[in-house]
């Protein structure tokens, strides 16, 4: 309910990702809004690799959070405990909550400075163009958009990208997977199958895989899994809310199960769908909503629930081409990359964090 000291609830948020970053901007005139991150910007993740070839295109896509929460409180830091109406960060600060949401995502090693950020950018790129030849090990989503961006802006590199498994982009269908190696080949990228590579056999520019290949290359970039944002939490009040998978649990209305004033959205979240950013915008606007009927202090049955999505990706190919796969339809090239590619969704994510496209 509403305090009658006429203070607003204090929701305190804990990652400043894709969910994190959202909710947070969704409640910040409702609520006393702390956001707890790492670092001192929001990015739009699936940006990245487009930044890589293009540094230009990051000065979009890197927010400092200070730019869409004027109305929060920021605190930079790693958050490292959690009590019954506490979080304490790594500076040692215990920050009171009455809501608290739990947005880690994967865990990552990024700057903490959107100019730290956006120097990096220049550092990949610079890399990408002194390089003649580039190494690419992993074949998911992450490694085949690199080597779609890299072959598309730089067509006379030579590309090769060594994936463990059996075939590229695992999480969607067999087909989808085919369709996104078969443009690959056609752009002269080497793919190889059911390797990996060997890093600490790395020499003179030449690398081994465990199927006994050499690949010569000026570079690599590693685009293998991230692991889940959640071993902080193992030893805080949530430890028996994690998964087989260090998952949160959580309900319909996405509140941690066994704590009714503790949320979780975004990749941390055990709910059976494919992890993708548009999804998680979606469980922060439901989270959101329903954080909001509880502090006007709204009957529990009132809450929304969150239905899993079903299965619809889409990776790009470089610039004007992507693969998709909506419900087990296919397709592939220009029509599903009008959808994605050319802006990869920076506007509409700018706008929906009430800033220009």
């Amino acid at each position: 309910m509403d305090d009658p000291t006429g203070e607003k609830k204090r929701v305190v948020v804990v990652g400043g990702g894709i969910a994190g970053s959202l909710i947070a901007k969704t409640l910040q005139n409702d609520a006393d809004v702390f956001l707890i991150d790492l670092k001192e910007y929001f990015e739009i993740s699936w940006a990245n690799l487009r930044s890589m070839v293009e540094p230009s295109f990051a000065q979009r896509s890197v927010i400092n959070h200070s730019e869409y929460l004027p109305n929060a409180n920021i605190v930079i830091s790693a958050a490292t405990d959690i009590t019954e109406n506490e979080v304490l960060t790594a500076q040692g600060r215990l920050i009171a909550y009455d809501y608290l949401v739990i947005a880690t995502g994967h865990s990552d090693t990024a700057p903490c400075t959107k100019y730290e950020k956006l120097s990096y950018y220049q550092a990949e790129h610079a890399k990408i163009r002194s390089a003649n030849s580039i190494l690419i090990i992993g074949g998911g989503p992450t490694g085949v958009e690199l080597a779609a961006e890299i072959v598309v802006d730089f067509p006379d590199k030579k590309v090769t990208l060594v994936h463990r498994g059996s075939r590229l982009l695992e999480f969607i269908g067999e087909k989808a997977g085919k369709m996104a190696h078969d443009w690959l080949i056609s752009k002269k990228v080497e793919v190889i199958l059911g390797q990996s590579v060997d890093l600490n056999s790395w020499s003179d520019d030449v690398y081994k895989t465990s199927g006994g290949e050499t690949v010569k290359a000026d570079c690599h970039f590693i685009c293998t899994g991230k692991p889940i944002g959640s071993s902080w939490l193992k030893e805080t009040i949530l430890k028996d809310s994690l998964d087989s998978h260090g998952r949160l649990t959580v309900d319909a209305n996405l509140r941690v199960r066994g704590h009714r004033n503790v949320f979780g959205i975004g990749d941390i979240t055990d709910i059976p769908e494919l992890k993708q950013g548009y999804l998680a915008q979606k469980h922060a606007l439901v989270a959101a909503k329903n954080l909001n009927l509880l502090i006007k202090g709204s009957n529990e049955n009132a809450l929304a629930n969150y239905k899993p999505a079903s299965p619809m990706a889409f990776v790009s190919l470089g610039r004007r081409n992507a693969v998709a796969q909506i419900l087990c339809l296919p397709v592939v090239g220009r029509i599903p990359g009008l959808i994605k590619s050319g802006d990869l969704f920076v506007g509409s994510t700018r706008k929906q964090l009430g800033l220009k496209s």
